[in-house]
């Protein structure tokens, strides 16, 4: 199965995986999956840090492609398509990042991993995290 991770699952995954559901944890450690991380989350981790939300070892731009690497996600671009889906969702969540992933979510038709209860306002599989 190939899972969207939203930006909070990603980190959860890699520093506080007790917080996920039993569901959840068995679809984040089974090797058969594909994780999925969007450069939205990548961008939504880059300004948390530097806005003093987030601490990170060091860099953003250093730190998540190793992170990337050593969870073993799969890298999702943001394309045109992404963008314009995003913006035209309707108003349900007001977090930019979210509504990106959503799209994404749609686009590429992948379920997506979030505590965010949110998410499944809109056309998109939700597996709650929590």
């Amino acid at each position: 199965m190939r899972v969207l991770l939203d930006t909070q699952a990603w980190l959860w995954m890699l520093m506080d995986p007790e917080r996920f559901s039993r569901r959840s944890l068995r679809i984040v450690e089974k090797t058969a999956n594909d994780l999925v991380f969007s450069a939205a989350s990548a961008w939504e981790i880059g300004i948390k840090h530097e806005l003093g939300r987030l601490e990170l070892p060091g860099a953003p731009e250093s730190v998540i492609p190793d992170l990337m690497l050593r969870s073993g996600v799969e890298a999702l671009s943001i394309s045109h398509a992404h963008a314009l889906r995003a913006s035209a969702l309707p108003p349900h969540h007001r977090d930019p990042f979210d509504r990106l992933l959503i799209a994404q979510a749609q686009i590429e038709n992948l379920p997506i991993l979030t505590s965010d209860s949110q998410m499944a306002l809109y056309d998109v599989e939700v597996i709650g995290a929590a």
